[in-house]
């Protein structure tokens, strides 16, 4: 036990220590990373670490609500996790998404995949692939071991789809899938409305990087697996009636890259969107009123803007976020197409003309794909969640739910 006057002098102690700190921090112009926990007794952690956030020059926070004063040994922690998720660790002066990223563990997958678990079982997502001889297969035997391979199709809205087709592709055939992202997951240009940059951490650790050709030459170079959606926020953030509608541009931006490094290409399709929400209030809607027009004016202007150059549908970035009335989930069905080999083709895609006649026939194949799967799904017995639980509930949860003939 501490006599009083110890526990006043250590106090003391305290308080000039925190008020000799105070009058420095403004010096501190390295990149910092504060870990809070929420329910800290001892001292009021979220509250200091917020304060510290808006002094410091290069502040990251990443709150644990549930977590006490002993952050560091309570189970389940791991402190390398929380640096990888955040981006903080790099090599050299700045960080590269690429050279710096080390893949997830099986833990850490585990722990990335939980919460969003309940998506897959409730969807029970449909995979076809296809083989090199043009057979289309269930699950993802046509999809090449090596790479680079580059994924490229359509973003459903608010890219539902991605979380079942990363982590499927991993649990089944141990490919480590890089996704090119919006740069609205790494950086913001002013603090405001966006969600916290630790809304994306689990993004981060499964390999997401900002969207930029230098990345996706790197990507290629490490012979990745990578994820590219041409109509990137536009389509994931379509308007009614555009259900299943590419927005992609019209420059050929991947084609000439790819053959560069003999990816092999693999245009794919996904439905299911229309199956689990209907869209009441896009963004023609929430333009019309005042107080939703302010909130994405200012979201907007918190990101940085991509595609500047670009004229068309697909140069539309707003950030918003649509009102959508859930439905009782129907199902998800993904279609890979045969692999386009860009082996030995690099002279040929190096003139413009010829590079887009590959551009265009890869997004033909991405409709192809989504047309094939609207079409087989209206055969799906299975279609409906009530339909997949009973013959689960007879079969075992565990079960693969049959589908569609494949024929």
């Amino acid at each position: 036990m501490l006599s009083t006057e110890a526990l006043s002098f250590k106090l003391e102690l305290l308080e000039s220590a925190a008020e000799y700190s105070n009058a420095r921090v403004h010096a501190v112009k390295c990149q910092t990373l504060i870990l809070s926990s929420g329910k800290d007794q001892l001292l009021p952690s979220q509250q200091e670490g917020e304060r510290l956030r808006r002094l410091l020059f290069k502040c990251e926070i990443r709150s644990f609500s549930e977590s006490n004063h002993l952050l560091f040994l309570e189970r389940g922690f791991n402190l390398v996790t929380v640096i990888k998720a955040s981006g903080i660790y790099r090599r050299g002066k700045s960080t590269d998404y690429v050279t710096d990223y080390f893949p997830p563990s099986d833990l850490e997958f585990r722990q990335v995949y939980a919460p969003y678990r309940w998506l897959e079982v409730a969807l029970n997502p449909v995979i076809l692939s296809t083989l090199d001889n043009g057979q289309i297969v269930r699950g993802l035997g046509g999809i090449p071991s090596e790479g680079p391979v580059l994924f490229v199709g359509y973003h459903m809205m608010l890219g539902l789809e991605l979380i079942p087709l990363v982590s499927r592709i991993w649990i089944e055939r141990n490919i480590l899938v890089r996704g090119i992202a919006h740069p609205m997951m790494f950086s913001r240009i002013k603090d405001g409305k966006l969600p916290d940059l630790s809304q994306f951490d689990a993004y981060r650790i499964m390999g997401a990087v900002p969207v930029s050709a230098s990345n996706l030459f790197k990507l290629f170079s490490s012979k990745s697996h990578v994820l590219l959606y041409p109509g990137g926020m536009r389509e994931a953030l379509h308007r009614k009636g555009e259900e299943y509608q590419l927005f992609w541009p019209e420059q050929s931006e991947f084609v000439r890259m790819a053959a560069r490094f003999g990816a092999k290409i693999i245009p794919f399709g996904v439905v299911g969107e229309d199956d689990i929400g209907q869209l009441l209030l896009d963004y023609d809607d929430l333009m019309k009123i005042p107080y939703f027009r302010a909130g994405i004016e200012e979201l907007t202007n918190e990101t940085v803007k991509l595609r500047t150059d670009t004229g068309g549908e697909v140069a539309n970035q707003h950030v918003h976020l649509p009102i959508i009335a859930p439905k009782i989930p129907g199902r998800f069905y993904y279609y890979f197409g045969k692999p386009i080999d860009t082996e030995g083709r690099k002279h040929e895609l190096r003139t413009r003309e010829k590079a887009y006649e590959l551009y265009l026939e890869v997004k033909s194949e991405v409709e192809r794909c989504i047309s094939f799967l609207k079409e087989k799904r209206e055969h799906d017995a299975y279609r409906s969640l009530g339909n997949r639980l009973f013959y689960q509930a007879t079969h075992g949860f565990n079960c693969e739910v049959p589908t569609f003939d494949l024929q």
